[in-house]
């Protein structure tokens, strides 16, 4: 019997905020919207109705992991359609939640993971700061004592500054990524395909599918034995392909919809195929 695994990406692949629904059709034909994140008294994230109901079957037939790299906090403000999932992966893989738990023994493997090959967050983060420049950086962050990112004027980057960057965080066993305003600085052995491959042994899954349209969902992609990404975002932009990735060409909200019926095709398939997650 195949159990599915289905693990994906949230912000800017499933939900999407105002700015990102990238809605093309006239106002009088657009799609009922469900509000799924209120911060600060705000809405701030959705998903269209048609999605919600998808994830909702999606979600007694298959287990679905949200996969993200907000924080824990900012993953508890989501409230998504259906039972809560009893998995989901926070702070890039750095924390596994577990009927809404962090789950210590994940904990102790990401830090083993971290001491073992990684340079300090807070020498990375303090050459980060260092190295940006008032004129463009707009704020800078560390999340959950695991990563750090910078929020910047992407048009007045220099040039050559995330390569000079990345080569300085590569040695000392981080990677670097620019997305959207955004520039991470995260350790190697911080991914969301650790973490999900960790589910994925729990739960005795026999197949893994995924979903995400950033630089930081390209490993969950790779590992997955079948995946998706938007026709948005940096996957996108620089046109990642892999044998197993299907490259769609919806956008915004559309997209969103669009990757919970291939979910669903998927899992009713049930072809047991098995890929390098387990």
């Amino acid at each position: 019997m195949t159990t599915t695994l289905v693990a994906s990406d949230l912000d800017r692949t499933l939900i999407y905020s105002a700015a990102a629904l990238d809605l093309t059709v006239p106002d009088a034909e657009a799609p009922r919207l469900l509000c799924v994140e209120v911060y600060e008294r705000r809405p701030l994230s959705y998903l269209t109705e048609t999605a919600a109901a998808l994830l909702t079957d999606l979600a007694a037939r298959a287990v679905f992991v949200p996969a993200t790299t907000r924080t824990r906090e900012q993953y508890r403000r989501i409230h998504l359609p259906g039972p809560p999932p009893r998995f989901a992966v926070c702070a890039n893989g750095g924390h596994l939640l577990v009927d809404g738990v962090p789950d210590r023994d994940w904990q102790r493997t990401v830090a083993a993971r971290l001491a073992e090959g990684c340079a300090p967050l807070d020498e990375v983060h303090a050459h980060l700061v260092r190295a940006a420049d008032p004129a463009w950086l707009l704020r800078e962050r560390t999340a959950e004592d695991l990563f750090a990112y910078l929020v910047v004027e992407r048009a007045l980057l220099p040039d050559g500054w995330i390569e000079e960057l990345t080569a300085w965080a590569d040695g000392r066993g981080w990677s670097v990524s620019l997305q959207g305003r955004k520039v991470y600085a995260v350790p190697k052995p911080l991914t969301k395909s650790a973490a999900v491959a960790e589910v994925r042994r729990r739960t005795g899954a026999t197949e893994v599918l995924a979903a995400g349209d950033s630089l930081l969902d390209a490993d969950l992609l790779l590992a997955a034995d079948r995946a998706w990404r938007p026709g948005h975002g940096e996957l996108a932009a620089t046109d990642f392909r892999a044998p197993q990735v299907t490259a769609l060409t919806e956008r915004g909200a559309a997209a969103g919809e669009r990757i919970l019926r291939a979910f669903h095709e998927a899992v009713r398939e049930g072809d047991g195929v098995r890929g390098t997650l387990a």
